[in-house]
């Protein structure tokens, strides 16, 4: 069974309501054919990667760039995974309070380095909250489980 991993920095509600929606997304109940395992940054190991079909990764804008949680799971999983997972389909959302631009070229040299496949853009999701961002995160976790579900993936 492919298996979806959501690595997500949530250091707040909103942003937890965010991580939330992704699985939600992963998990919709049109997709049976997908295992979806969802863990913070600081708590996803190489080893998750290693074990997954596709990624989706979501973060926080923090001084310009990723959050530190993120940065340090990118800086655990680099090496072990940089070899085995060449092409692994990947997905980035940023909650951004600003422009995301930094965020978003920072993660994106990190999975060019790793030789990862954008299934999509990043979704920047910046400025004040809106109820909108919920819903799009989940649909790209809906998006990606099918995919994998579909073999598109």
């Amino acid at each position: 069974m492919p298996r979806l991993l959501i690595v997500a920095h949530a250091p707040s509600p909103n942003t937890l309501r965010l991580r939330e929606a992704a699985e939600r997304g992963g998990r919709h109940p049109d997709i049976e054919g997908v295992e979806v395992t969802v863990k913070p940054p600081l708590e996803a190991s190489p080893e998750d990667v290693l074990g997954c079909d596709a990624i989706l990764l979501g973060t926080t804008e923090n001084l310009g760039t990723m959050s530190g949680a993120l940065k340090d799971f990118f800086d655990r999983s680099y090496y072990p995974v940089l070899e085995e997972k060449q092409g692994l389909p990947c997905a980035l959302y940023i909650r951004a309070g600003h422009d995301g631009t930094g965020t978003r070229r920072a993660v994106v040299g990190i999975v060019t380095g790793l030789r990862w496949k954008w299934v999509q853009e990043p979704l920047l999701l910046h400025g004040e909250w809106q109820e909108d961002f919920v819903d799009q995160v989940e649909e790209l976790g809906m998006a990606m489980a099918a995919g994998l579900d579909a073999g598109v993936l």
